[in-house]
């Protein structure tokens, strides 16, 4: 797959264009306007950059690098990708929709793969006459740093769709892939949101300060960073919606989102991208 379009420029999107980019895939970046696109194009630039003065990639290979990316306004744009990475925000309406356009630009061929971490994919795929070749393909932040993919497949996802996307992930982005069936929160979040919940309740009961418990589980159990910085990493309008997702599937007491995390959701307290979340942060 040479051919690659991301839809939705944000912090997951950028991340998966510049893994992608780095490959030597050829991308397009999908924004809603050419103000997204701008935040799109100084946000990729910045991480090249770093990637390049940490040593991690040299100059001349993040300028080609940059040099493979362009952006569009509107999902034309991607009409003549291989493989289409929606990375849109967690909001159903919004994908189904995405999924349904792109359905009617895409060449037959072509595959559609969300990076949900929430939103069943089964959904997905019947708003499209493709439903076999619509797939998950879920990073992790920020991707170009971290080695996982999990590759989701729906009750209609075929197997050469899934062996196409793993090999794509595996051999041509360098990633470790793990297979999840298509359920609320897949792997690794049905793991991690009841632990980040639950610190948020202990900040919220007044048992903890967040930066005790932060501190607790950093120095205590050698986690890298600490749940509430995590989440402020995530980001805690992601956090909600994937726990909302999970609660509206297993009606279990530890997905619900608590009131706190909502009601900082409501305030624009989203964590790194707001510049303030539990903890504060330069923008």
């Amino acid at each position: 797959m040479q051919r690659i379009a991301v839809i939705g420029g944000g912090q997951m999107g950028a991340g998966i264009a510049e893994v992608s980019a780095r490959a030597g895939c050829d991308v397009v970046v999908v924004e809603a306007d050419e103000a997204g696109a701008e935040r799109f194009r100084a946000r990729l630039e910045k991480s090249l950059q770093r990637a390049a003065k940490s040593g991690r990639l040299s100059t001349e290979d993040a300028d080609a690098a940059f040099a493979r990316v362009d952006v569009a306004t509107s999902l034309e744009g991607a009409a003549h990708a291989e493989l289409v990475i929606e990375a849109a925000p967690e909001v159903e309406a919004l994908k189904l929709d995405l999924f349904r356009r792109l359905d009617q630009i895409l060449p037959p061929e072509a595959v559609l793969a969300s990076n949900t971490s929430s939103i069943p994919l089964v959904k997905m795929a019947s708003v499209t006459k493709r439903p076999d070749k619509v797939v998950g393909v879920h990073f992790f932040n920020p991707a170009p740093v971290l080695p996982l993919v999990e590759v989701v497949a729906s009750l209609l996802t075929s197997d050469e769709t899934l062996a196409a996307v793993t090999a794509f992930a595996e051999d041509q982005l360098g990633k470790t892939t793990i297979r999840s069936k298509d359920r609320a929160g897949f792997i690794v979040n049905a793991l991690l949101i009841p632990y980040l919940l639950s610190a948020i309740r202990m900040m919220e009961s007044g048992f903890a300060s967040a930066e005790d418990i932060d501190a607790g589980m950093v120095q205590g159990c050698a986690h890298p960073q600490g749940p509430l910085a995590l989440a402020d990493l995530i980001g805690l309008d992601t956090t909600a919606a994937v726990a909302q997702s999970m609660y509206e599937e297993f009606k279990e007491p530890l997905y619900a989102p608590p009131p706190l995390l909502l009601r900082m959701v409501d305030a624009g307290l989203l964590g790194r991208k707001t510049g303030r979340g539990f903890f504060p942060y330069e923008r």
